[in-house]
């Protein structure tokens, strides 16, 4: 075979092979990419395979990012109030909502308090034992850039795309890795957490960290929209 030819047929069979590699990846690209609908968005919740905490089955998998959700926490201690960003987060609000229509939340405690290091107060187990969660998780959200001033609530989880039903309460600015998904602010109660941070934790799970000395438990969660 002559070389000009040779190299004519190696560079069309190079560009075909990198048309298909491109054709493959935008395919991978529009499975895992979320699309928006009318103001919708796709969300994935995927089941875990372990027992529930309490039996909710998993939400609507189109989450709106319209309106303004606004949740209300109604605990032993107080009230809590937080402005809920379903733009930035819309499938974690998606959950939160759900959950909290299901009652999930309802008889709760709030089981981890940190005061040294970083400033949270820890909810949405309801076995209390921090291992707890619905029997399905989901991808993060709006990390880029990410802080946690005080105010802050976000998700906890066991490691990227593992948010479940737990979520913190920041009442302190705290710094941490962009890892967990910040969805809302705290509008209301914030004195709530600072007295309940005020009174320490047992230290259960080392200095400054453990269940909260003032026992909280949320007695309901109602999520409004307009």
């Amino acid at each position: 075979m002559r070389p000009s030819l040779y190299l004519r047929l190696l560079a069309a069979l190079t560009l075909a092979l990198t048309s298909l590699s491109a054709c493959a990846s935008a395919q991978s690209r529009a499975a895992t990419t979320p699309s928006t609908v009318g103001g919708t968005i796709s969300c994935a919740y995927t089941p875990t395979g372990g027992t529930p905490a309490r039996s909710v089955g998993t939400p609507p998998t189109r989450a709106s990012q319209l309106g303004t959700y606004v949740a209300t926490l109604t605990t032993n201690q107080g009230a809590i109030v937080l402005k809920l960003d379903a733009v930035k987060a819309p499938c974690t609000v998606n959950s939160f909502a759900f959950l909290a229509d299901r009652k999930y939340f309802d008889s709760t405690p709030c089981h981890r308090l940190t005061t040294a290091g970083i400033f949270v107060l820890q909810c949405g187990d309801p076995t209390g034992s921090g291992g707890g969660g619905p029997g399905y998780e989901f991808a993060d959200e709006n990390l880029t850039g990410a802080l946690y001033p005080a105010g802050t609530v976000a998700m906890a989880n066991g490691g990227p795309g593992t948010n479940g039903s737990q979520f913190f309460l920041v009442y302190k600015d705290t710094t941490l890795a962009p890892n967990y998904t910040p969805f809302g602010t705290i509008t209301g109660g914030l004195a709530v957490i600072q007295k309940i941070a005020a009174a320490g934790s047992d230290n259960s799970n080392g200095p400054g960290d453990g269940k909260p000395n003032l026992p909280v438990e949320i007695t309901g969660v109602t999520v409004a929209t307009s």
